[in-house]
């Protein structure tokens, strides 16, 4: 981290866009133009942004509590927002390790709120792209130990990759690399909403950033499998867990799911 790549306000960049949509203040006028363009378009983003954050919420909480789980590599994690992954984790297990993934300089220079911890515990950051499976773990391998469960979280980042044979194969190589009672966890954009879908298309062709491609429910299913998949499966972001009080919330074109290696 000694090294600070420049910012380039110029191009929006997918975690400050979701900073945005999540009433965040850590973006630039490029990143809330994109985002105010979806929303002119699909007005039920900002729905999507606050609901797949709550499903990240009670993943933590699962893992943390019930399965026991005391490590997490979350990729793709974005900017600070309440309730982060460490903090959820910390607050039920203090000893949880937590490493954060991004590849966003604003990210980066956001480190030191990330990097606050437990004193029983840990939490790091490393900049690196999710493509980048093998850094990724070499890097979080300073503070996770893969002789022992892993939560691998990727909530909103696969449909980056515009490949889908490489999303597979880097989901696989990440979690080839740790050991059995290891758990996957993943939401993504789906292709449900034909709404949603134009507003996608309309960011992809006109916003200059990386494109995103939202995906068909069965293929984020694909990502699980030679996992044990929890219940309820697959499902739509607001259909996972949900707390007491929410399970009439609308569904939105975002669906997950959380999984344990054999």
């Amino acid at each position: 981290m000694s090294s600070r790549p420049e910012i380039d306000t110029t191009v929006p960049h997918s975690a400050r866009i979701w900073n945005f949509l999540l009433g965040g203040t850590d973006n630039y006028p490029v990143d809330r133009q994109a985002g105010e363009g979806i929303f002119a378009v699909f007005p039920g983003m900002v729905a999507m942004a606050r609901q797949s954050r709550r499903m990240l919420q009670r993943v933590v909480r699962h893992l943390a509590g019930e399965a026991g789980v005391r490590q997490f590599l979350d990729i793709g994690t974005g900017l600070p927002t309440m309730d982060n992954t460490h903090e959820i984790a910390q607050r039920l297990a203090p000893a949880s390790r937590i490493v954060y993934v991004d590849n966003d300089p604003l990210v980066l220079t956001h480190a030191r709120k990330l990097l606050t911890s437990t004193p029983e515990g840990a939490t790091d950051y490393v900049e690196a792209d999710v493509r980048e499976p093998e850094a990724i773990l070499a890097e979080a391998a300073r503070t996770l130990d893969y002789d022992e469960p892993v939560a691998l979280m990727l909530m909103g980042i696969l449909g980056l990759v515009g490949d889908y044979d490489q999303a597979r194969s880097i989901v696989d190589q990440l979690m080839a690399a740790l050991p059995s009672g290891s758990y996957l966890a993943v939401y993504d954009g789906t292709d449900s909403d034909p709404a949603y879908a134009a507003a996608i298309r309309t960011y992809n062709s006109a916003s200059g950033a990386v494109p995103y491609i939202p995906r068909t429910q069965e293929q984020i299913a694909g990502y699980f499998d030679g996992l044990e998949l929890l219940e309820p499966g697959v499902v739509p972001v607001t259909r996972w867990r949900p707390d007491p009080g929410q399970e009439d919330v609308p569904e939105v074109s975002c669906s997950g799911g959380l999984a344990r290696k054999p």
